[in-house]
């Protein structure tokens, strides 16, 4: 007979999430709603009556009480990679032969052809999402961001039944990163669009915004109301244990309790394949969720490992698109808009229409020659289609329904935003403003994509407000971003005291950023998000990167010529603004930057459990820049351990060494105040 408080709670949590499981894993619930019900309220009375029994991953801690105040960043171990594409069987058959190739197999012949096992799974259309797993709790969850930094929504994560907080089986990893899909169904899409239609609020336009709306709200208990499932299907680090292949892997996510899609198949070669994806394209039509291709794996682990991958995609990987739907809208107006660079793109205003379960209003039209080849005029009745289910474009002209009167565009001679005549160079396709010093339109865009999620990531200054700065004639660069005063804010319409304390903030923390993202900022041409990691990981800080030559630029892994020259270049004409940005107190060194103080020299640290002050990559972050040593497992070498809720085995080894064990608040007693900041040079 169980009467300690604490053994009754503890055997109400595993009974509960065994139930758990059953119910939403294996459809094969063992209790009724109201004896789960029943149970649930007797552990949620115990809580209630000793608090020292709430646990991390009690099912009654599932929905928070407070919303948060904002989202923190989590670097991923592991970056979240993007796949590439193929959109016919001629394209899935190339990727097997990159495959063999890069195995070092012989090619294919009509006599003899070498067999790879693949794993197909659908394509999910919603939002990627990492869980990290400690000695089998669930400590954090992310989203995929931008593939190497993510949002932290653990506590959002949570509020979904089918995501387990503690995984069950015996010898669980120590620590491992399970990647999976967000999404909703489409009958829980309409009763939440139901809803809010009926309350008067806008509806969401389809189910993957809606589930990554879902997923990003402060409040838990929004998340909570909207019904979000996951599947799972990919490993990122991994301690303790490692995957055979990865129809093994899906295998074991289900028996640890994770949700994984039902809809697989193991084909032998990639003929098997090509029928597979063909049989998919009628059958996904009668799924309750959006899919919009198949995604083909190596199934053997040891072959992925073998072949790595490329920039920002795996080899051993490819997601089979399926054609985009093409539906038929009219061309309202043709539009111009002046970009960062100053390219002058046309942009075609559309009756708005739904397109693959997207309402589309804009279009592409790229340049002058494709409005040419196309002959798109206002008034055409076009076929429109999203190409690769996001970028619409206009596929054609329905001549047919031509109205009469209706005349042929010609983008305009002179720039809409500040007058000055437009170029084009000969043997491109962009025509161009020149005025890159002063077009407004020109400073916007730069400034947009700055301050950008893939850029320095600066939250609360969107298009409006960046507006704002350029009409109050307050910035003419990203640099004066970071002398703004509050002084210079307050007069701005709908600026107050708190926001303007906001944005001054916000600035001043992404004075200190990476040479990989600084380099996407400044939007260099030919240089990407992979170019850029690249020149920081080969240079390390902006000092060096300054001092190279072409040669030593074209040195860099996969940057080349074209690359070096246009980067080098760059650098050249752009001395005083790099001077100025500088000056404005902006730090960029590589990921591996030296320490800025000797703070923690000789400590080392172990994070375990839940934190909430930090996430763990930045508390480990923190240490090292401190002149310490983040460390992954608990030894005699350990000088202190921070355990968060839900510590586990390495509390209990550290309570064995007499090792110093400390809260997250004790931790941060522990930092060295910061520096006082100069607007005139470098801070710490």
């Amino acid at each position: 007979m169980i009467s300690a408080p604490s053994e009754r709670a503890a055997w109400l949590r595993t009974e509960l999430a065994r139930h758990n499981i059953l119910y939403y894993i294996h459809d094969s619930p063992e209790v009724s709603d109201s004896e789960y019900d029943k149970l649930y309220h007797e552990l949620v009375k115990l809580e209630i009556e000793n608090p020292e029994l709430v646990t991390s991953d009690s099912p009654t801690q599932r929905v928070g009480a407070t919303p948060a105040s904002a989202f923190g960043s989590v670097t991923h171990k592991r970056p979240m990679l993007s796949l590439g594409n193929a959109f016919s069987a001629e394209e899935l058959r190339e990727f097997d032969a990159r495959v063999k190739r890069h195995l070092g197999l012989p090619e294919d012949t009509e006599e003899k052809t070498e067999k790879i096992a693949y794993l197909c799974e659908l394509k999910l259309d919603g939002l990627s999402v990492s869980l990290t797993y400690e000695d089998g709790v669930l400590v954090r969850g992310a989203t995929r961001g931008d593939g190497a930094t993510g949002e932290e929504i653990t506590a959002n994560l949570k509020t979904i039944p089918s995501i387990p907080l503690r995984l069950i089986g015996e010898s669980l990893p120590a620590l491992i990163e399970i990647r999976g899909e967000a999404f909703l169904t489409h009958g829980e899409f309409a009763r939440i669009n139901g809803e809010r239609e009926a309350s008067g609020g806008a509806t969401f336009a389809n189910p993957r915004n809606a589930a990554a709306g879902s997923l990003r709200q402060l409040d838990h208990r929004v998340t909570a109301g909207r019904r979000l499932k996951v599947w799972f299907y990919a490993v990122g680090e991994a301690s303790g244990w490692e995957p055979e292949s990865q129809l093994g892997w899906l295998e074991q996510l289900k028996a640890w309790g994770l949700p994984t899609a039902p809809e697989r198949q193991l084909c032998a070669d990639i003929d098997e394949v090509v029928a597979t994806v063909a049989a998919w394209s009628e059958k996904k039509n009668t799924l309750d969720y959006d899919t919009d291709g198949v995604v083909v794996k190596v199934n053997d682990f040891i072959l992925q490992r073998e072949l790595g991958q490329v920039s920002r995609a795996p080899r051993w990987a490819i997601a089979y698109k399926y054609p985009a739907l093409q539906v038929e809208t009219i061309v309202e107006e043709i539009l111009v808009q002046v970009g960062r660079t100053g390219a002058i793109t046309p942009l075609a205003k559309l009756t708005p229409v739904s397109v693959a379960g997207v309402i589309v209003g804009r279009a592409t039209l790229h340049n002058q020659d494709e409005i040419d080849r196309k002959d798109v005029r206002v008034g055409d009745t076009v076929v429109i289609q999203r190409a690769g289910e996001v970028i619409p474009e206009v596929v054609q002209v329905v001549t047919a329904k031509r109205p009469e009167g209706t005349q042929a565009f010609k983008l305009p001679a002179t720039c809409p935003s500040c007058g000055t005549a437009t170029i084009r160079v000969e043997g491109e396709a962009v025509t161009r403003c020149p005025n890159a010093e002063s077009c407004p339109a020109q400073l916007q865009t730069r400034l947009e994509y700055f301050v950008s999620r893939n850029a320095l990531n600066i939250d609360g200054l969107g298009g409006e407000r960046l507006a704002q700065f350029i009409e109050a004639k307050l910035v003419s660069d990203a640099a004066d971003l970071f002398t703004l005063t509050k002084e210079q804010l307050l007069p701005l319409e709908r600026m107050g005291e708190k926001l303007a304390d906001n944005l001054i903030g916000e600035l001043e923390r992404k004075k200190n950023t990476t040479l990989a993202r600084l380099l996407v900022a400044l939007g260099i041409r030919h240089v990407g998000e992979g170019g850029a990691s690249r020149l920081a990981q080969g240079f390390g800080t902006l000092e060096k990167l300054r001092e190279a030559t072409v040669e030593q630029l074209a040195q860099v892994p996969d940057v080349g010529l074209t690359t070096a020259q246009s980067v080098r270049a760059w650098l050249d004409n752009n001395t005083a603004f790099l001077d100025k940005l500088i000056g404005a107190g902006v730090v960029a060194q590589g990921d591996d930057a030296a320490p800025i103080s000797d703070h923690f020299a000789g400590k080392s640290f172990v994070f375990t459990g839940a934190l909430t002050l930090f996430t763990r990559e930045d508390a480990e972050a923190t240490v090292k820049r401190l002149g310490g040593r983040a460390a992954g497992s608990v030894s005699k070498q350990t000088s202190f351990v921070v355990a968060g809720p839900g510590a586990g085995s390495k509390l209990a080894k550290a309570e064995q060494l007499g090792i110093t064990v400390l809260t997250e608040d004790e931790f941060a007693a522990l930092l060295p105040p910061p520096a006082p900041a100069s607007r005139g040079g470098e801070k710490e």
